[in-house]
């Protein structure tokens, strides 16, 4: 499926998040505090929550445990297989992979795609900061080609691994709202950027073992970024939040729509009125995020959609309390 559908229509923009980042940010604390503070409070188990790697209790092993916890000592004394159970570590330190490349600079429903990638790190890092946990970021960006859009379309802009930012894990909320500050600044630039580069980040150097979350539209090809994150879940548990645009998955019938591609500038007049176009487009857009899930279940990922057009702070809440609640239970995610 072409990237092309992430921007279309020459529709009114809202202002760039950096120049109301305060007010956004401000919102968006006070939102996510009601929200989740009020359904999800609970015994402190992670992130996403899953398991920690503290040795905890051994218990009967049920169909879906991970084999890996399998307690052989116990299992051998009883003759029955038992799992052992682990607690977090009480001092998480989570990672954040924020993909801010041009084609999150879209968006058809209620947000941009970058403002629901501002969210969701706002979202993690509420989760994060409590009980002296730390949380840092890498932020990745396109190429920085200086060029207007309007002067490149049709040439594909430098290659290279686009423009990647670290920002140290601390801990503490002003610290922390510091580095949403700075997310929401991260001026988005022209060009292809490298989500593989962005993840191989989160694995060099090594660090002990946490939480990594990965915030992404995953529209670059997946044998660029499946590999580093397969190695990322050897050491961390993994969340990938895929934000998906409608326009996206489908579409309208406008007639003649021009469509560009904000990394490469390609530029095409596709002609909406054509039902069978439509349908190929739709079922492109379907197996592409086949192949996104695909991917990111054999890395072993919790996978979590987030769209422009849902409350997506609702469908981070339910993710979050299905991931507690299959945890409860013993059944893996």
């Amino acid at each position: 499926m072409a990237r092309a559908a992430a921007v279309t229509s020459p529709t009114p923009r809202p202002a760039p998040l950096g120049d109301r980042s305060e007010a956004v940010l401000s919102r968006l604390q006070l939102l996510v505090t009601r929200k989740l503070d009020g359904l999800l409070q609970g015994d402190y188990a992670g992130l996403l929550p899953g398991p920690g790697s503290e040795a905890g209790e051994s218990r009967e092993y049920r169909p879906g445990d991970d084999v890996r916890r399998m307690d052989w000592p116990v299992t051998a004394r009883t003759t029955t297989p038992h799992v052992r159970r682990t607690v977090a570590d009480r001092e998480l330190e989570t990672w954040l992979a924020l993909d801010l490349s041009a084609s999150l600079d879209f968006g058809t429903g209620q947000w941009l795609k970058r403002e629901v990638v501002v969210a969701a790190a706002a979202a993690i890092t509420h989760l994060t900061v409590r009980g002296g946990n730390r949380i840092g970021a890498v932020i990745g960006t396109g190429g920085g080609v200086s060029a207007p859009a309007r002067r490149w379309r049709g040439r594909p802009p430098p290659p290279g691994p686009g423009l990647l930012t670290r920002l140290p894990a601390r801990s503490g909320r002003k610290e922390a709202q510091g580095l949403l500050r700075a997310v929401a600044g991260t001026a988005i630039q022209p060009g292809r950027g490298d989500l593989g580069a962005l993840i191989e980040m989160l694995n060099r150097p090594p660090r002990r073992r946490g939480v990594a979350v990965v915030v992404s539209d995953f529209l670059a090809p997946a044998e660029q970024w499946a590999r580093p994150m397969r190695k990322l879940r050897v050491r961390h548990d993994v969340l990938a939040i895929e934000v998906v645009d409608p326009r996206e998955l489908e579409l309208p019938d406008v007639g003649v729509l021009p469509v560009v591609d904000p990394e490469s500038g390609e530029l095409h007049e596709v002609q909406t009125a054509d039902p069978r176009l439509r349908q190929r487009y739709a079922d492109a857009a379907t197996a592409q995020r086949a192949t996104i899930a695909a991917a990111l279940r054999g890395a072993g990922a919790a996978h979590l959609r987030l769209r422009t057009d849902r409350d997506w702070l609702l469908d981070m809440v339910r993710f979050v309390a299905a991931q507690r609640h299959a945890r409860t239970r013993g059944t893996t995610r």
